[in-house]
Parts: C-alpha cells; sequence; structure tokens
C-alpha cells in the first residue's frame, strides 16, 4: 500500500489551523510537504508484513560450526526509534539486542540491522516491536531459538505527561531455547 502523502498534507495543514498556528507564514509553508515526505520514510515499514521483510532482509550463509559447541550469535547496540502508537509519540535512544542460535545458516550481521530498523519503522508499542523483530529474524535465520532485549526512552513519558525525563523502559522476547536457558538469556 502506497502512502497517500497529499493527504498527510492536507491533514498536517489542518493541525496547525487547529493549533493556533498560521500555515501561510514563512516557516511553516513547506511544513505539511516535509512532514508528507518525513511519515514516508519513518513509517516505511508499515508497507511490510513480517514475512515480507524476512524475506528481504533474508540473506544467510552457510554456517561453519564444530558438531561439539553450539553456537550463538549477538549483535548489540543497534539504535533504532520508533513512534509509540498511542500518542505518535517518539520511542528514543532504542538500543537492541538480538542473539540468536543458527540451525545451519546465519544471517549477514547488517541484515539483523536491517530488520531492526524496518521493524521500528510502524507505530508501535515497545513489546510488540520485540516479538516483531524475533519472528522475523526466527524465518529469516530459520531459527527457533531467538533473544531480542530493547531498551528505550518514551517521550509519552519523558516530554508529557508524568515527564520523567530520566526513565527508560526494557522489554525482553524470548523464543525456543532462549524461554528456558538461563545462559543463553544471559547474552543479551
Amino acid at each position: 500500500m502506497r502512502m497517500d502523502t497529499k493527504a498527510i498534507e492536507r491533514h498536517v495543514r489542518g493541525i496547525l489551523e487547529a493549533i493556533g498556528e498560521d500555515p501561510d507564514r514563512e516557516g511553516l509553508r513547506e511544513t505539511p510537504q516535509r512532514v508528507a515526505r518525513m511519515y514516508e520514510e519513518i513509517f516505511a515499514g508499515i508497507a511490510f508484513s513480517n514475512h515480507e521483510i524476512a524475506q528481504m532482509f533474508g540473506k544467510t550463509f552457510a554456517e561453519d560450526t564444530n558438531d561439539d559447541a553450539q553456537t550463538a550469535v549477538v549483535v548489540k547496540d543497534i539504535s533504532v526509534f520508533s513512534y509509540c502508537e498511542h500518542h505518535m509519540a517518539l520511542m528514543y535512544d532504542m538500543k537492541v539486542n538480538v542473539a540468536y542460535v543458527p540451525h545451519g545458516r546465519v544471517l549477514g550481521l547488517s541484515k539483523v540491522a536491517r530488520i531492526c530498523d524496518m521493524a521500528s519503522k510502524r507505530l508501535q508499542i515497545q513489546e510488540r516491536l520485540g516479538k516483531d523483530i524475533a519472528e522475523i529474524i526466527m524465518e529469516a535465520a530459520g531459527t527457533p531459538d531467538v533473544g531480542v532485549l530493547i531498551t528505550g526512552s518514551h517521550s509519552c513519558m519523558t516530554a508529557r505527561g508524568i515527564r520523567n525525563v530520566s526513565s527508560q523502559t526494557t522489554t525482553k522476547t524470548f523464543c525456543g531455547a532462549f524461554r528456558t536457558d538461563a545462559a543463553l538469556q544471559g547474552l543479551l
């Protein structure tokens, strides 16, 4: 589905008017178009299902393994941002840690970061973002054993409402062996 940028422009103009601004003043004249272009970028993930994202970024390589050792792949501190679906407020300073146990195939490392980035480009809640990333990694890497830890700040708590600027939210999603294996959970 293609984003309706003309509708976004109309609505942003209406919001500017509704808050008492003059959308025709110099600094705001092009704001509706800029917001529409920004929304195309920051909400690009809305156009794709988790399956489609797994297909886009599912480039894998044969795993070189020693059968006596279990390998885990861990990618930490992947920076993403998203927007809370409740307030359309920015979720920022988000760090995603992903770990998975390969079952014969490994993902290209940049694909892990790309999956996190694309999944975050949707209206989200942090809990679902972790589940979406885990689901995509499971399909793309062909493994049920995935863990995702996300820590981030939410402007719906830091800039409005309670205004607790130091608060952070941490979510953990454990699938397969990560659900019961404390050693695997400790990798995150």
